[in-house]
């Protein structure tokens, strides 16, 4: 039998509560479930947020996020280190930004590198050097992961790649739940960092109509981020202190999930959109903005209420069609769990083996 290859992935920091981040740790621990040597290598910091199985072996570079314009070369001749230190055979970079560090630092070495974007192509998250790194990554990489295949279709257009791009969806990151949610409770809920490109604002402006017309019913909105102290200010100059919370991180989102008797995604838009599976996996009816990339891909019709972006009037329609319709409701989130079975762990990570070996 062959040796299984090294794997190390490259990222930023586990010490985030993110996608990117949670996804490395789902993925590098399923891995070495199946024992392969793993490695993560974050660019600083070596404390994680994500819980890691007992043969993910993670290391820091930096002890707190460095200026990386004044330590790059200090950054590239530790990634190669590394890489050498610990004969690393397959490295994936969390982010094609890094492919920036990792180019220069694997030069003459014999290592596959596999580019994992996490963000749609048509978003660069205001780093204009993204299309850079893309653009390298396109030519040098030993192949490119993206989310969906609409995105692989982008890649393809307009960069023409030397290398493969894959479409690979993230996984599941919890098992498959024995029995979907009882939805016993007047709560709908949504879960994403309080950013701007979440549209938590259109929602609870949404939510001024949803309140009036059902007032039994509570938003509950999870994550933290730069937009909490705006989110509030609207809630509460709406008169929505009662039915709307911003509870902050849960780091076991789960038992949220189990509470709820709706999913609400209001995104402008997503990379993929995995809480959408997380919520289809407890059988919650989906109510979803129908951005170019992610939910557009994920959602059939018979999966989720899908409703133009930015739109609030009708987010709130099709919420109140939830609320009273039990049967639609008790419909889609049926065909949602179903859904979600093919994106259970085991699945996605038979994908993953043929790139690293």
């Amino acid at each position: 039998m062959s040796k299984l290859p090294t794997i190390c992935f490259l990222t930023g920091t586990l010490n985030a509560f993110a996608g990117a981040e949670r996804m490395t740790a789902v993925i590098a621990n399923a891995l070495a479930e199946r024992g392969y040597p793993v490695r993560i290598l974050s660019l600083w910091d070596k404390a994680s947020v994500f819980p890691l199985h007992a043969g993910v072996v993670h290391d820091a570079l930096f002890e707190s996020r460095p200026s990386f314009k004044r330590q790059y070369l200090a950054t590239v001749a530790g990634i190669r280190r590394f890489v050498r230190q610990h004969r690393i055979d397959a490295l994936i970079e969390v982010d094609t930004m890094l492919t920036l560090f990792t180019l220069p630092a694997t030069v003459g070495l014999k290592v596959r590198r596999i580019a994992w974007e996490h963000c749609h192509f048509d978003e660069d998250l205001g780093k204009p050097a993204r299309k850079l790194a893309r653009v390298l990554a396109a030519r040098v990489s030993s192949a490119v992961v993206v989310l969906t295949e609409r995105d692989r279709a982008r890649w393809i257009e307009a960069l023409r790649p030397r290398c493969n791009v894959v479409a690979l969806p993230n996984p599941l990151p919890f098992p498959m739940p024995v029995a979907p949610a009882p939805r016993d409770s007047q709560t709908v809920l949504a879960v994403g960092r309080l950013t701007t490109s979440k549209g938590f604002d259109v929602l609870i402006a949404a939510w001024e109509k949803v309140a009036r017309m059902a007032p039994g019913w509570r938003l509950l909105i999870i994550g933290e981020g730069e937009e909490r102290q705006r989110l509030e200010s609207l809630r509460n100059r709406l008169g929505l202190e009662t039915s709307v919370s911003l509870p902050g991180i849960q780091a076991d989102i789960s038992p949220a999930y189990a509470r709820a008797s709706i999913f609400c995604l209001s995104s402008r838009y997503e990379g993929f959109g995995l809480v959408l599976i997380e919520a289809m996996a407890y059988g919650l009816p989906i109510v979803s903005t129908a951005c170019p990339q992610g939910p557009r891909e994920l959602l059939g019709p018979d999966d989720a209420i899908t409703v133009p972006v930015e739109d609030a009037e009708q987010l709130a329609e099709a919420l109140l069609t939830l609320i009273g319709s039990p049967s639609t409701a008790e419909s889609l989130g049926a065909r949602g769990r179903q859904t979600a079975r093919a994106y259970e762990i085991n699945h996605l990570v038979d994908r993953w083996i043929p790139l690293l070996e």
